[in-house]
């Protein structure tokens, strides 16, 4: 079995999706007419040459352009199916997808709209593809703390739909100290936490990430290479880490797939697992960022084996669950197809 075939065969989960992020130009259009929305551009293909980014502000831009559009519970539906048939294309047999209701509640859009909409096609998802789900709530941190709790006090109706608190958007200035009481309460409302840090922000936005908000997951991660004592405390408490590959190149966080961290990662011993972040802006869906860095890093059989069973082991499933899904990554192994 060569690598593609392996990378294909093998059920993986997503842990770091935004689903805004999958909003691909030609189902764009096509809500933008449903909508009676006119878009700033004259075709699919004028709106996909905006794609080249220098830094993650610029690629935040567009993304915050794009997501006008969505406008109907229906609108939010869709999106979310769309990306669920690419996952199930790339055997994703469990996500933890995350939304930023705030993206919309700014635009006047009701809250109920956004979180019902996706929730739906995620229970479509369990019972027509058989993907699981979690979804996570995840607040932007260029917004004020207090903006980020009433977001989440909005939330508290559907904490039955809602498995954790995230952050994202712009991280440089806006390091996780800012977000104490947020994630405080997020904990007290029974809420597992997980949150962006180390993309762009150095190293000790990952310990205060940790020490301060008390994450379950890291999401990227990558500059935590730049901090030994930071890379033994990540191994020793087995947290994991949702890389981004192609978003990283994209954003520019790497400037080569030959240079990224990845394969370091796992040679130091940490938990890291492959993601495709906001693939519709970054060219490339689960599938094509394992491909990518294995071809890029030369990853053996044992290490594409190695980061699909993180991405397991780093869920937020049952253990029951966990050891369902690596037995089946086991039976792989031995060329047991099942």
């Amino acid at each position: 079995m060569n690598k593609n075939d392996l990378i294909q065969k093998l059920p993986k989960t997503e842990l770091h999706l935004h689903i805004e992020g999958t909003f691909e130009p030609e189902l764009m259009f096509e809500i933008a007419k449903r909508n009676n929305i006119k878009l700033p551009y004259d075709s699919v293909e004028s709106l996909k040459n905006t794609y080249e980014f220098n830094n993650l502000q610029e690629f935040l831009d567009i993304y915050y352009q794009g997501v006008n559009v969505l406008k109907k519970e229906q609108d939010f539906y869709d999106l979310t199916w769309a990306y669920l048939l690419r996952a199930k294309a790339d055997n994703v047999v469990h996500a933890e997808i995350m939304y930023d209701p705030q993206s919309h509640t700014e635009r006047g859009i009701d809250f109920d709209y956004a979180i019902n909409g996706i929730h739906r096609a995620l229970q479509d998802g369990q019972s027509k593809l058989g993907i699981s789900s979690y979804l996570i709530l995840s607040l932007l941190r260029h917004l004020s703390e207090n903006e980020c709790l009433e977001t989440l006090q909005l939330a508290i109706p559907h904490l039955d739909k809602i498995k954790a608190i995230g952050l994202d958007s712009s991280e440089l200035g806006n390091p996780p100290e800012k977000f104490t009481r947020l994630y405080a309460k997020a904990d007290e409302l029974g809420l597992l936490k997980v949150a962006h840090a180390g993309e762009e922000g150095p190293p000790e936005y990952i310990w205060s990430a940790l020490n301060i908000l008390d994450i379950d997951r890291i999401d990227h991660g990558n500059r935590c290479l730049e901090d030994e004592k930071l890379v033994d405390y990540i191994v020793k408490e087995k947290l994991t880490l949702t890389v981004c590959p192609l978003s990283n190149l994209k954003l520019c966080v790497v400037n080569d797939l030959r240079k990224h961290p990845i394969k370091t990662m796992l040679d130091k011993g940490i938990k890291a697992m492959i993601n495709s972040d906001d693939p519709a802006y970054f060219g490339g869906y689960v599938n094509d960022n394992y491909k990518a860095v294995t071809k890029a890093l030369d990853l053996s059989e044992e290490e594409i084996i190695q980061l699909a069973k993180n991405s397991f082991t780093g869920s937020f499933l049952s253990s029951e669950e966990i050891a369902k899904y690596i037995a089946q990554i086991d039976r792989l192994k031995k060329g047991v197809l099942y």
